[in-house]
This record gives C-alpha cells, structure tokens and sequence, in this order.
C-alpha cells in the first residue's frame, strides 16, 4: 500500500510540476500546487455531484425517518465525503507537506474549514436552488466559486500553515 502511495504522490507531483514552468514568474509552487489539486478536486466534486443528483438520487428527494432530504443536498453529501477524502490527500502530501504538522493536527484542521465550507454550501444551494430557483449543477458552480476563496486563505494561513519556531 506504501508502493502505492508513494506512485501516487509521485506521479502526480511530476504532472503539476512539469506544467509549472509558465506561471514561475506569476506564482509560488505552492500556490501552483494547490491551484492544481484545489482545482480538479473541485472538478472532481463537481463532476460527483452532478452525476449523483442525476443518476444516483434522479433528482428525487430521499426520505430518511421523519425527515425528506432534497436531491441536491443528498448530492451535495454524496460528493463531499468523496472529495473530502482526495482533497485532504491532495493538501497533505502534495500541497503542504513541508509544513511540519501532524497527520492528526492537520486532519483536524481540514475538518474544521470543510465544516464551515459544507456549511456555507448549504446555505448556499438552498438559497440558490430553493429560493432563486437556479438548476442545482449551476448552483454548486457558484456556490463553489465563492467558497474557494475562504478555503485557500484559511488553509493557506491557519490549517495547513507551517510550524514556527518557539
């Protein structure tokens, strides 16, 4: 399984890398790195969602005991805990993985900011989907463009940010 990982981390550090060389001048690595994985994790999550809300719950609502989950949100909670996965993988070994911190310190932190995003997604589609009635695929889109920026800053200087010395 190391074998595994360590191919992984490897190939997919290479990819980012090899495309790097025209943004040097534009940005940090890092940021390359983590415009990269942030972009096709989202992408990814994106791509989860729509074809959940679609195929998976055919954009009917999922009764769960006394209470009905609208097709989005069932989408929404299908694609996250997914792209929570690759993304934290994506954050810790390829993005930040000179920042010094724990597995389990990190782990928390992305927690933490995927709380506050999983949050605002909701509020969001809700409020695109139920109340403006906006197709939920293009709500997930916007609702994404505004939470991507929350994100990279929060990870960026508080979650993944590196140890200083004492």
């Amino acid at each position: 399984m190391l074998r595994i990982h360590y191919f992984v981390k490897h190939a997919i550090l290479s990819v980012i890398d090899f495309f790097y060389a025209p943004f040097k001048k534009l940005m940090p690595l890092q940021t390359f790195r983590y415009a990269a994985c942030g972009g096709s994790n989202t992408l990814f999550d994106i791509l989860l969602f729509s074809l959940s809300y679609n195929f998976l719950f055919k954009k009917e609502s999922l009764p769960i005991a006394h209470y009905t989950v609208s097709p989005h949100i069932a989408a929404l909670i299908f694609s996250f805990s997914i792209s929570f996965c690759t993304g934290f993988y994506l954050n810790r070994y390829i993005v930040f993985k000179a920042s010094g911190l724990s597995k389990r310190v990190q782990l928390y932190r992305y927690i933490a900011v995927n709380a506050i995003c999983i949050l605002l997604n909701v509020v969001l589609l809700k409020l695109l989907v139920d109340f403006m009635g906006l197709y939920p695929t293009i709500s997930k889109i916007i609702s994404t463009g505004f939470i991507i920026f929350f994100s990279y800053f929060s990870q960026t200087y508080f979650f993944f940010k590196p140890k200083t010395a004492v």
